[in-house]
């Protein structure tokens, strides 16, 4: 039986490299994102390399109706999924009453609702067979609020709680779920989110593959949460919970400002 992997947001960065490295495990994949021609380019690369069978879904996650479509274009196709890895979305700076609403709350169609869809109607099947895994990709902003960028952080907040949630009553049923909580990445989300320019770009990020490699086998793992640098999981678990909670806003913003 083929153990595939549905993996959201797979045109680029994390995503694609989620792809690959599951594929070099000999691993199937569904590879979904807005852009088919990265998609089939990818799939091509994963198939020539690996031998394996890589599914193309081109579609809108964040659109209202994008979840379900996805989710009917898998059972249409017949494919049983044995990992979910919810990777796609988004970011985007400047005060939230200087921002498009229609971004924010895009913003939260994607990051929130297109992964708690997902989730449940996957992760109900893997509890029905007895076995699955979810990665669902957070960051370290879900560990505090994060003026300039206040709904992605709230964002990444919820994923980090309901993951952690939803690992507890599935585990006794055989599926796990991991939260990936990566630092600063170097790829294309820095662009759509509008963040050149500022300290956290500034001071340079982790390879997509490491963070990918990193997050796929804590999954494999069955941890619970997971940072990717070891000094930024203590900062984040042990440090910023200790501070002051205004330090810790003015201290965020500073990272976020142009």
């Amino acid at each position: 039986m083929s153990n595939i992997a549905l993996i959201t947001g797979a045109s680029s960065g994390i995503g694609a490299e989620f792809a690959r490295y599951h594929a070099s495990k000999g691993g199937d994949v569904i590879l979904t994102a807005r852009s088919r021609d990265k998609l089939d380019a990818l799939a091509a690369e994963l198939q020539a390399a690996h031998g394996v069978t890589a599914h193309v879904f081109a579609l809108d996650l964040g659109a209202p109706e994008g979840a379900q479509a996805l989710i009917d274009a898998v059972t249409s196709a017949g494919l049983q999924i044995n990992v979910l890895i919810n990777n796609a979305g988004f970011g985007g700076q400047g005060r939230h009453i200087d921002r498009p609403i229609a971004d924010e709350l895009g913003m939260i169609d994607l990051n929130v609702k297109a992964l708690v869809s997902l989730s449940h109607h996957f992760g109900r099947d893997m509890a029905k067979r007895g076995a699955g895994r979810i990665l669902n990709v957070g960051s370290t902003a879900g560990f505090m609020p994060g003026p300039l960028q206040a709904v992605y952080f709230a964002t990444k907040a919820f994923v980090k709680s309901f993951s952690q949630a939803l690992d507890h009553e599935l585990r006794d049923q055989g599926v796990t779920v991991t939260v990936l909580a990566p630092g600063y990445v170097g790829t294309g989300f820095a662009d759509r989110a509008d963040l050149h320019g500022t300290n956290l770009v500034k001071s340079g990020g982790k390879t997509p593959a490491s963070v990918a490699k990193h997050g796929y086998d804590a999954m494999s793992r069955g941890e619970l949460v997971t940072v990717n640098e070891a000094p930024l999981s203590f900062l984040v678990n042990w440090i910023i919970p200790l501070l002051p909670s205004r330090s810790v806003l003015k201290v965020i913003e500073r990272m976020q400002r142009k």
